[in-house]
C-alpha cells in the first residue's frame, strides 16, 4: 500500500465524540499516523508479518495503519471504552480485524515479550506526571523488536535518559521531523476555528533486546502541533 492510499484511509476514520481532557485525548491526524506506521514498515520492517500492539489506542488509528500494512495480528489497549467502541466501528468500516482490550496498561498483565511492535500516542504527561513514561516503561517490557512512541521534544533529554538508563535501550537517534496538528477541543484551547499548538513533539521508536542480544533504539522527532 502507497503512503498516501494509507493516509487517504486513515483521515475517513472516526474520532472522539467526546473527548476526555483527564485522559489527554487527542485524535492522532492521518498525516502523522500513516508516516508513523509506513516508516515502521518500509524503513525498519517492523509491521508486516509481526504481532503489533496499540497502547492507548483510542479510536484506532494507529492499530488499523498496522493492520493495512500487514501486521499479522493487532491488539488495541484503552481504558476508555467509549474510544474502544469508536475504534471497533472503524476496523469494521475497513475490513481489518483488530482485537480490542479495555484495561489500564498499569494493570497489564502481559508477561514478557509477547508483542513484537508496540505503537502509542501516549498522554504526554500535562494531566497526570510521568503518564508518558509509564506507557514507555511497559511498552518496553512487552515489544520483542521496536516500540514507536510520540513525546514531547521539550523532553526529549529525559525521555533518552529514562529509555537508556531506566528501560534498557541501547541507543536513540532522530529520524525525521513532523507537523502535528489538533482542533479545537477543549475549553482551554483559546484559538478559534483552527488548530491548536500544543508544542513540539518527538516521536521515538525504541529497540528492545533480541536474539542476536543487539539493542537499538531510534528516535524520529516531530516539530509539530499537538494531534
Amino acid at each position: 500500500m502507497k503512503l498516501k492510499q494509507l493516509e487517504g484511509l486513515l483521515g475517513d476514520l472516526q474520532q472522539f465524540s467526546n473527548p476526555k481532557v483527564e485522559l489527554e485525548q487527542y485524535p492522532t491526524g492521518p498525516h502523522i499516523a500513516s508516516r508513523m506506521l509506513y516508516t515502521a514498515e518500509h524503513s525498519f520492517g517492523d509491521v508486516s508479518d509481526r504481532v503489533v500492539a496499540d497502547f492507548g489506542c483510542g479510536c484506532g488509528t494507529l492499530g488499523i495503519a498496522a493492520a493495512l500494512l500487514g501486521a499479522e495480528h493487532v491488539v488495541g489497549i484503552d481504558v476508555d471504552s467509549q474510544s474502544l467502541e469508536i475504534a471497533s466501528a472503524n476496523a469494521e468500516e475497513l475490513e481489518v480485524e483488530l482485537n480490542l482490550v479495555q484495561c489500564d496498561l498499569r494493570n497489564l498483565d502481559f508477561r514478557g515479550h509477547i508483542v513484537d511492535t508496540v505503537v502509542m500516542n501516549p498522554p504526554f504527561g500535562t494531566r497526570k506526571k510521568g503518564a508518558d513514561m509509564e506507557f514507555l516503561r511497559v511498552a518496553l517490557a512487552v515489544a520483542s523488536q521496536a516500540v514507536y512512541s510520540l513525546h514531547k521534544t521539550s523532553t526529549r533529554e529525559h525521555v533518552k535518559r529514562a529509555a537508556l538508563r531506566d528501560f534498557n535501550a541501547g541507543s536513540a537517534e532522530v529520524l525525521c521531523e513532523l507537523r502535528y496538528d489538533v482542533p479545537h477541543m477543549y475549553k482551554f484551547h483559546k484559538k478559534k476555528g483552527g488548530g491548536h499548538c500544543c508544542g513540539p513533539l518527538a516521536l521515538w521508536t525504541t529497540r528492545s533486546l533480541g536474539e542476536t542480544g543487539k539493542a537499538a533504539a531510534h528516535l524520529m522527532e516531530t516539530a509539530v502541533l499537538r494531534s
